[in-house]
């Protein structure tokens, strides 16, 4: 997931956009393994989109795809294709439709987003017409929220799932320190699964919620059955959450 913004990086904005996507991903059966977030510069989008489209399956960005001057996205992906940009004849058709009748002008700032790289399919945008587009293995999607959201929904419907994650949620009253060790143990010894520690603090009481995850449901209950027997070691009950 690449988030392309000035205005994240500076905090005048806030994203909502990763952990959305990150959570509309994993329900599909994709790993997200990596969110980041670049600046508005030309090279440096060029640069990363040329990287990561060589070292992951699928590249997800958000932002700089509108029609303003730093909206910059469009041709630095297109450079890093080493195609041109060119007006999009669909494109252009659904942003007159779109603006017919409302007394917005498509001047020129607008119809640059019916401006696409050469051999780009496009992305529906169904909230305001105009569209993201997917070369090779990289979509790029707007950086507003119900826009992207609108996108990543139309995507995912066109790409082949992979197996789901199982996760069980276990939380007790030990503080991580407690259990580190012994679930590293239970981790290493199943390649298949991940386990997460999240510590809290609630009322003066320390504790800590264990997260095992697995693509095999059977590897999964096992090692969280694990997890639970460890747990009673300290005289504690663990709970599940739902």
């Amino acid at each position: 997931m690449l988030v392309i913004g000035n205005e994240v990086l500076s905090g005048r904005t806030k994203d909502k956009n990763i952990g959305w996507v990150a959570e509309q991903l994993t329900n599909h059966g994709i790993k997200l393994v990596e969110a980041r977030i670049i600046m508005d510069d030309h090279d440096t989008i060029v640069e990363t989109i040329r990287k990561l489209s060589k070292e992951v399956e699928y590249v997800f960005t958000s932002g700089g795809i509108g029609p303003t001057h730093d909206d910059i996205t469009t041709s630095a992906v297109a450079k890093a294709f080493n195609v041109p940009v060119l007006r999009n004849e669909e494109a252009l058709r659904r942003l007159k439709n779109h603006y017919k009748g409302t007394g917005i002008e498509l001047n020129s700032a607008r119809l640059k987003m019916a401006d696409i790289p050469e051999g780009a399919l496009l992305i529906d945008n169904p909230v305001s017409a105009a569209p993201g587009f997917n070369i090779e293995n990289v979509f790029v999607m707007a950086g507003v929220p119900k826009i992207m959201q609108a996108m990543l929904d139309g995507i995912l419907k066109n790409i082949k799932s992979g197996s789901k994650m199982v996760s069980i949620s276990i939380a007790c009253k030990i503080g991580e320190g407690n259990l580190a060790q012994e679930l590293q143990n239970i981790e290493n010894a199943d390649d298949n699964i991940e386990i997460g520690c999240y510590p809290w603090f609630k009322s003066g009481v320390i504790g800590t919620n264990i997260v095992v995850r697995s693509l095999n449901k059977d590897s999964c209950q096992r090692a969280s059955i694990k997890v639970k027997n460890f747990i009673k070691t300290f005289g504690e009950t663990p709970e599940i959450i739902e």
